[in-house]
């Protein structure tokens, strides 16, 4: 969950959208909720957002751009193998499953399983905000495959939406199950399987 920003009122209700919805959903989160969550009026909200769907589409965003900032910060980018960097990436998502459902679950996830038909443009900024996140990611499996000289039948892209599937699904199972344990081993397999592909036995991952 991002630090609360005090500065805008935009800012509290983004932050307050990003708790809500990963809780509760987003068609179950109403506007009175965010403005009352975030502590602003509602005619704040809409001087900001021109409807819910214009603030569930700058949600995605804002929460992309968070991630982006925890994930380029984090530890394992720095490792200089790009298969220690996937496996480190994988290890990493495992390590941030702490907390309430609503911190660690997928915000652009929850939104569109509801929203894909009844909201494009909602479906769509989920979109981008996934496929960027895959594209990171299908980086290092790239180079992977040519650090270690590989001629997979699979691609380096369809590796990486892999990833966010089991990653998704680990979130679907972690909500029914109310917690995080079958989503830390969701990522246990996942890290077995990218070992798998690449030849490696687990003693050899760092």
């Amino acid at each position: 969950m991002p630090p609360k920003d005090h500065g805008t009122a935009r800012q509290k209700i983004l932050d307050a959208a990003l708790h809500l919805i990963r809780a509760q959903g987003f068609s179950a989160t109403s506007v009175d909720e965010l403005c009352a969550a975030a502590g602003v009026t509602k005619g704040a909200f809409f001087h900001h957002f021109h409807s819910k769907e214009d603030l569930g589409v700058a949600a995605a965003a804002y929460f992309s751009a968070f991630a982006d900032k925890i994930f380029a910060e984090a530890p394992y980018r720095a490792r200089k193998s790009p298969l220690d960097r996937l496996l480190g990436y994988v290890d990493f998502r495992k390590a941030i499953l702490q907390g309430e459902l609503p911190n660690f679950t997928c915000l652009v996830g929850t939104m569109v399983q509801e929203a894909y038909d009844s909201h494009p443009a909602i479906r769509e900024a989920c979109n981008r905000s996934i496929s960027d996140h895959a594209a990171m990611v299908e980086q290092d499996i790239a180079l992977a495959i040519e650090e270690r000289g590989l001629k997979p039948e699979w691609s380096s892209q369809s590796l990486a939406l892999h990833t966010q599937a089991v990653l998704q699904g680990a979130f679907v199972l972690a909500k029914a199950k109310h917690g995080a344990d079958v989503a830390a081993s969701s990522l246990d397999h996942l890290r077995r399987y990218i070992e798998l592909l690449f030849g490696v036995k687990q003693s050899q991952a760092t």
